[in-house]
């Protein structure tokens, strides 16, 4: 899953995951941020820090709060951010620009390591996997 309200990032993003054979849900916002991952179920989430309305970092806060498992990666123009990032608990923090096939790499390296701290399933494709672990969205 990605959220940025940069549309053109987001198509460029969306097209270089898809081309990479993930799955992707591409939102330049969310209304309600544990809804979404638990209706979309994602396996990684990368979240621009600057939103309208709310930063990724609370997002980020929001998320680990209810499943604290789910890697969330914020991606941002001002790296000074990621020195404020800590108490959000956020797996990686790339700062902007960022070479797009570097976050693919990171993305897919945080997805195995979730799904194989997450489960012992074993599984064919690393590409695409589907989220086993279950998470407290009440």
């Amino acid at each position: 899953m990605i959220i940025d309200d940069e549309e053109s990032l987001l198509d460029v993003l969306s097209e270089c995951f898809v081309d990479e054979n993930f799955e992707v849900q591409a939102l330049p916002a969310v209304d309600d941020i544990v809804q979404t991952v638990k209706e979309f179920k994602p396996d990684v989430v990368v979240i621009d820090y600057l939103l309208p309305g709310i930063n990724g970092g609370e997002l980020c806060h929001q998320i680990k709060l209810s499943c604290s498992d789910l890697p969330v990666v914020i991606i941002s123009a001002y790296p000074k951010q990621r020195l404020s990032l800590a108490r959000f608990n956020c797996d990686r923090f790339i700062a902007k620009p960022f070479d797009v096939f570097s976050l693919v790499e990171e993305v897919r390296q945080l997805a195995i390591e979730s799904k194989l701290s997450g489960t012992e399933n074993a599984f064919n494709n690393l590409n695409i996997i589907q989220r086993d672990n279950e998470c407290d969205f009440s």
